[in-house]
C-alpha cells in the first residue's frame, strides 16, 4: 500500500471510574505513562508517517513534555479533546493535511496493542471502507429489558470490537461530518461508516488488547506485561 498512514490516538477521556483527580492517560504502567505504550508501538510501524494524539486542553502542555521525553518523533501536532470521544476524534481528523491518506484510529488507553496486528489491519484495507480488529465473544450473550431476558444471541456471530481501526481518510471524514451535522453520536468509529453504507471487514485481534477503563484493568495490563517479560 503506497498511501501515507496517519494515526489518530484519542486520549482525552476523563477516566471517571479512576476517580475525580486521576488523569488516566498519564497513569503509570510498568514505569511509563499509559498513553506512551500505544504510541511507542505505533511509532515502530514503518507504514505510519505521523501520529496525532488527542488530549484534553489542560493536558496538552504536559503531553508535549512527555512525548519529547520519550522521543516520539512522529508526533508533529496534538489535537484538543472534545466533550465526547467522537468530538475528540473529529478534532484529530481536521488536522490531517493529506486528504488521500489512510487514517488509523487507536485508543490511547489500549497499551498492549502489538505491532503485527497494526500492520495486518493496514494491509487488509484494500477493497473495503474500513478494517477493524475484534475478538469472538466467549460468554453467552443475552438481550434483556427491565431485568427480563428477551432472547439469547448466537455467540458464534458476535465479536467484541477493538482498535486500531483503519479507513481511507475521505470515508471516515465524510462519515464524521455527516454524523456531526445530524447530531448522531456513537462510541465506535466503524459504526459511523457502517451507518452510511460502508463495508467494514473485521480481522482477529487479541484478548490482551484490553482497554483500560477501571483500576482493575490496569492491574490486568500489569499482569500481562509481567507475564510477557517472564517468557522472554
Amino acid at each position: 500500500m503506497n498511501y501515507k498512514v496517519i494515526a489518530i490516538v484519542p486520549s482525552a477521556g476523563r477516566g471517571k471510574r479512576f476517580g475525580p483527580n486521576i488523569n488516566k492517560p498519564f497513569q503509570d504502567l510498568g514505569g511509563k505513562p499509559l498513553v506512551v505504550w500505544s504510541i511507542e508501538t505505533l511509532e515502530s510501524v514503518d507504514e505510519i508517517a505521523e501520529i496525532i494524539p488527542v488530549l484534553r486542553k489542560e493536558d496538552m502542555e504536559r503531553g508535549v513534555e512527555v512525548f519529547e521525553r520519550y522521543k516520539l518523533s512522529k508526533i508533529k501536532r496534538i489535537a484538543p479533546g472534545g466533550k465526547e470521544r467522537q468530538d475528540s476524534v473529529y478534532n484529530g481528523l481536521k488536522l490531517v493535511e493529506d486528504k488521500n491518506c489512510i487514517v488509523l484510529i487507536h485508543d490511547g488507553v489500549r497499551p498492549l496493542i502489538e505491532k503485527p496486528l497494526i500492520q495486518e489491519v493496514i494491509k487488509e484495507l484494500k477493497g473495503f471502507d474500513g478494517v477493524v480488529l475484534g475478538v469472538p465473544i466467549k460468554d453467552t450473550i443475552k438481550e434483556a429489558k427491565g431485568g427480563i431476558i428477551k432472547k439469547t444471541l448466537r455467540r458464534d456471530s458476535i465479536w467484541a470490537i477493538q482498535t486500531p481501526q483503519v479507513f481511507p481518510y475521505i470515508n471516515i471524514l465524510t462519515a464524521y461530518e455527516r454524523a456531526m451535522k445530524e447530531g448522531f453520536y456513537l462510541t465506535d468509529d466503524a459504526a459511523l461508516v457502517e451507518g452510511y453504507g460502508g463495508k467494514i471487514k473485521v480481522i482477529m485481534g487479541s484478548y490482551r488488547n484490553i482497554k483500560i477503563t477501571t483500576p482493575e484493568d490496569l492491574n490486568m495490563a500489569e499482569f500481562f506485561l509481567s507475564s510477557k517479560r517472564n517468557n522472554q
